[in-house]
């Protein structure tokens, strides 16, 4: 199977004469496949997630996300990358207020050189398959956690990446926006995305993920697949 993710004896320090913050660990993850990670704070999570999003570079080993070493790529070219491959939702949603819930969904299509036609079109393809169509026209102030979320996700999904990180993604959410969100994290994942969430929710983890890997100071701890996602 095709791994959309390989870390090869990747290691991260802040301080060059430290012990690193995060591993060094090998990691791989296929196509298809969801991840949660977990572990406590501090444990090297959002680390993880930076290195594989190419927001940060390892001190040492190898990061490959779809084939291509991210590690060996300039700060531009990666955000060239990231636009192009990978889709990221945040805990805090971190949508533009002043746009509306279409023009922000749109954004990264048109970054990467969309026509507004096709980006449009893709936009109003997302807003109905996650049932926010309603609020095209709103603005995310207007919107509850859960529907912002969505489009949040929506945004990620615009340009068809072929990897998913999601970082808390329900840390800001009441239970029944969690729970929703945690469908929608569900459905992705059937559907055939290949996602990696950081969580400390042990029930999105069950619910979403068909793999877990837990870190612990930096290193991973367990690494365990389940039999289903439900």
């Amino acid at each position: 199977m095709q791994q959309v993710i390989e870390l090869k004896g990747v290691a991260k320090r802040y301080d060059s004469a430290g012990a690193p913050v995060l591993g060094p660990l090998t990691l791989d993850v296929a196509q298809g496949e969801a991840l949660a990670v977990t572990g406590p704070s501090g444990s090297g999570k959002s680390t993880l997630l930076h290195l594989v999003a190419g927001l940060d570079q390892p001190a040492d080993g190898t990061v490959t996300v779809a084939g291509r070493r991210i590690d060996r790529l300039s700060e531009r070219a990666r955000a060239r990358f990231r636009r192009e491959h990978i889709g990221m939702a945040f805990q805090f949603f971190h949508l533009l207020d002043d746009l509306t819930v279409t023009d922000n969904i749109q954004l990264p299509a048109r970054l990467a050189g969309a026509g507004r036609r096709d980006a449009a079109a893709r936009a109003d393809e997302l807003m109905e398959a996650l049932g926010i169509r309603k609020h095209a026209r709103a603005y995310p102030g207007r919107l509850s956690g859960g529907e912002r979320q969505r489009v949040a996700v929506a945004r990620a999904l615009v340009n068809r990446p072929a990897l998913l990180l999601a970082d808390e993604p329900t840390g800001a959410l009441d239970s029944t926006s969690g729970h929703d969100v945690r469908e929608l994290l569900r459905d992705l994942h059937r559907a055939g995305q290949t996602i990696v969430l950081v969580t400390h929710d042990p029930t999105l983890a069950e619910a979403c993920a068909s793999r877990t890997v837990h870190l612990v100071d930096g290193r991973i701890a367990l690494d365990s697949r389940a039999q289903a996602v439900r």
